[in-house]
C-alpha cells in the first residue's frame, strides 16, 4: 500500500529498448527500420517518464539510411525530453548497429561483444556469363545511359564502379562524422578506427569506442539505484507475422540475415 502514498518518490524507471536484428527498410518483422520502431521509441521515452532509456543492442549493420534515421530520432527526444541513453551490446553492434549505439551518452559492452565496423560495403553477383552459356537473352531498355548502372545482367564496367566507390566514399565519410561527433575525444588516434575493422570487448573499449564492460541490468541498478524498475519496448508482431516468420518467410531476406551475422562469426 505503500508505493500508493502521492507523497513517496516512485522508484526510479527505466525504459529498455531492443534493437536486435538487421536494419532494413524491408516490411520483414525480423528487420530494424524507423517506420516499425518509430512508436517503440516515443513510447519508451514517454510512457512512466522514464529516468533514463536503455538500448539493448544485437545488430550486424544494414540500411545507412534507417541506421541514420533511427539514432536521429533517439538524439531527438533524448534532447526533448532531457532523458540519458545508455547503449548496451550483445553480440555485435557493427556498422549500421554501431551507427545506433552511438545514439546512446555512453557505451557498455559484454567481454565477448563485437563492435565497430565503420566502414560502407556493397555486395552483387555477376550472372552475364552464366544467362550466355544458357541461352538466355537480356533485354533492357532505358532513357539514360547509366541507368542500368551495374546490372548484374551484363559485364562489370569500370565506370560504374568508380560511381558506387564515390557513392560509398559519401557514406563513409558521414558514418565517420556521426562516430566523432558522439564519442569525441573518447576515440583513440588509431588510423585502422574507420577502415572496417571490428573488435572484441576490452580492445574495442580501449580504443574508445565503447565506455566500459557492463550488462544493463546491475549497471542501470548501481547507476540509479537498487529499487531500479524497467519497462522493456520493442515491435509487436501480430500471429499472422510470427507465423509467417517461422512458415512463410521470406528465403532470400533469411540468406541477406544469415550472410550479414557470419561475417562476425554468429
Amino acid at each position: 500500500m505503500v508505493r500508493f502514498l502521492p507523497f513517496l518518490p516512485s522508484p526510479p524507471l527505466i525504459s529498455v529498448i531492443r534493437l536486435h536484428g538487421m536494419i532494413a527498410s524491408s516490411p520483414r518483422a525480423s528487420v530494424l527500420n524507423d517506420v516499425a520502431l518509430a512508436p517503440v521509441i516515443e513510447r519508451a521515452f514517454r510512457k512512466g517518464k522514464p529516468k533514463a532509456i536503455a538500448l539493448s543492442i544485437n545488430s550486424p549493420g544494414g540500411s545507412p539510411a534507417q541506421s541514420s534515421l533511427i539514432a536521429a530520432r533517439i538524439r531527438r527526444l533524448a534532447e526533448e525530453r532531457e532523458v540519458p541513453v545508455h547503449a548496451f551490446v550483445e553480440d555485435v553492434a557493427a556498422s549500421g548497429g554501431y551507427w545506433l549505439a552511438c545514439a546512446a551518452d555512453d557505451i557498455w559492452l559484454d567481454g565477448n561483444s563485437i563492435a565497430g565496423s565503420i566502414g560502407v560495403i556493397s555486395a552483387s553477383f555477376g550472372l552475364h556469363e552464366f544467362i550466355t552459356r544458357h541461352g538466355i537473352e537480356r533485354r533492357v531498355h532505358t532513357a539514360g545511359k547509366d541507368k542500368s548502372m551495374l546490372d548484374p545482367f551484363r559485364p562489370e564496367r569500370a565506370e560504374d564502379v568508380t560511381r558506387l566507390l564515390a557513392i560509398q566514399g559519401q557514406i563513409h565519410e558521414g558514418f565517420i562524422d556521426q562516430v566523432k561527433t558522439r564519442r569525441g575525444a573518447r576515440l583513440a588516434a588509431d588510423d585502422d578506427l574507420f577502415t572496417g575493422e571490428f573488435w572484441v570487448g576490452q580492445k574495442a573499449v580501449d580504443l574508445g569506442l565503447a565506455d566500459g564492460i557492463a550488462h544493463l541490468v546491475p549497471k542501470m541498478k548501481a547507476l540509479y539505484g537498487d529499487k531500479t524498475r524497467f519497462a522493456v519496448h520493442g515491435p509487436k508482431r501480430g500471429l499472422f507475422q510470427r507465423l509467417g516468420a517461422q512458415v512463410m518467410g521470406d528465403a532470400l531476406g533469411q540468406i541477406e540475415d544469415r550472410a550479414a551475422w557470419a561475417r562476425f562469426g554468429l
